[in-house]
């Protein structure tokens, strides 16, 4: 049985893998004076999935970010120069860092990326509103338009905790303004690029901006040769929070007691699906980088129970040859396909759930045809899309375009006092101003 399922090594890349001319101008933008910005650091999901493919693309870049927690990152991210907003010296901010959002936006516009050429934003709260100085170029990959502000206010302001009930009328004014605020910023984006096509329609709704689609990393190639050990549990990975609907699953299968569930994830929700799991469910919590890989090992099948931006669990899943039952909304409807590597349910209950686990299990789903449909979404092909859209982002960038004023602004003038300093020199033609 293959044991190698631990992280890439620092020292692998996927330079190797990118046509000649991605190669060339992935190598002139590390020239660049580069800064990451990422929301916050205090777990291990896909978002951070794609901020470790950032680093890969620039390693000599800072990753700043309104709160870190050391440690939690892949070796990647924390071999990085790190530069945490004032917001990660709040005590309690590791923790709670959620409760700290009215500090946010003083936060993210303090962040000191003034002196960058490239400024490359991993977003789905207020990373995107860093301000960007003269001549820089922003390019905002977008998980999704701020989730609290926009289409799923409800989902958090319900949460588990019972302090959340009781500042839900707060908490609802606190969306309304953050709304503004998000609109408010948009100027500071040169071009956005979302996970998926489901983020892509959000940013066109809100936003009314134009988007690229660049869907999100899968680290395929340490999945695909896991020997597959099937030992009689079906698995969640998730984050345990309101919104990804864990505790549909979890019910699920209070009506399948001849099947076995383990979740595998940390977050608000766990002490209340403790007391909701029957006896066939093991809540196991978070565990180690390490052994998130061989949780795939020994599952039947995965769950995917929420209606997610995109999703980057279902794919690695079908990269280690699992099918997935998915909830049939959302990005799951761009990385299962139904029938083929998967099923989808539409009714969002427990009962729905479990019919649709039984109808995959009574299934015979190729785990080739789960490998090649992970295939492609490739970690290469997502840097090599990347380099294409922070190439194009460049080149057409009206801060670019100002800074080209500048500099042929500044150009005339040394030309100019260069021919007056100069008495015996010719006539000197000044560079035209772009």
């Amino acid at each position: 049985m293959n044991t190698d399922l631990s992280s890439p090594s620092l020292a692998s890349s996927t330079d190797a893998e990118l046509p000649p001319a991605v190669a060339s101008a992935l190598a002139y933008l590390r020239t660049l004076r580069v800064a990451l910005v990422h929301d916050w650091l205090v777990t291990l999901r896909g978002g951070e999935r794609v901020l470790d493919a950032f680093c890969e693309l620039f390693p000599n870049a800072t990753i700043h970010t309104l709160v870190r927690r050391p440690g939690v990152a892949t070796p990647r991210i924390e071999a990085m120069r790190h530069a945490p907003s004032y917001a990660d010296r709040v005590p309690g901010a590791h923790r709670r860092h959620r409760w700290l959002l009215p500090l946010y936006p003083s936060a993210i516009e303090r962040l000191p990326v003034g002196d960058c050429d490239l400024i490359l934003s991993s977003s789905h709260c207020v990373a995107k509103a860093v301000i960007p100085g003269p001549g820089a170029v922003h390019v905002c990959y977008s998980h999704t338009p701020v989730r609290y502000a926009w289409d799923r206010t409800d989902d958090y302001l319900k949460g588990t905790n019972p302090a959340v009930a009781f500042a839900a009328p707060l908490l609802g004014a606190a969306a309304q303004w953050l709304r503004g605020y998000d609109l408010s910023t948009l100027g500071r984006v040169d071009a956005f690029v979302a996970n998926s096509h489901n983020t892509a329609d959000k940013i066109r709704r809100f936003y009314h901006r134009d988007v690229a689609v660049v869907q999100p990393p899968v680290e395929t190639a340490r999945f695909s040769h896991i020997d597959r050990k099937p030992a009689g549990y079906d698995l969640v990975l998730s984050g345990l929070v309101p919104y990804k609907r864990v505790d549909l699953a979890v019910a699920a299968y209070a009506e399948l007691p001849e099947r076995r569930l383990v979740v595998v994830g940390d977050g608000p929700e766990l002490e209340r699906l403790r007391r909701l799991a029957p006896p066939n469910v093991e809540l196991r919590g978070r565990v180690p980088e390490s052994e998130l890989a061989a949780c795939y090992v020994g599952a039947e099948l995965l769950v995917f129970p929420g209606e997610e931006d995109f999703g980057i669990v279902p794919l690695e899943a079908q990269a280690s040859g699992i099918p997935v039952v998915a909830y049939g909304r959302g990005g799951a409807l761009e990385s299962v396909v139904d029938g083929e590597t998967g099923l989808y349910f539409h009714d969002a209950t427990p009962a729905g759930v479990a019919q649709a686990i039984r109808e995959l299990a009574a299934r015979e789903i190729k785990p080739e045809a789960c490998r090649a449909n992970a295939a492609l979404f490739r970690r290469a092909l997502f840097m090599e899309r990347m380099v294409g859209e922070i190439a194009r982002a460049m080149e057409a960038s009206t801060a670019r375009a100002r800074q080209a004023r500048l500099t042929g602004v500044a150009a005339t003038a040394m030309a100019a006092d260069a021919a007056l300093h100069s008495a015996d020199a010719d006539p000197v033609e000044a560079p035209a101003v772009p």
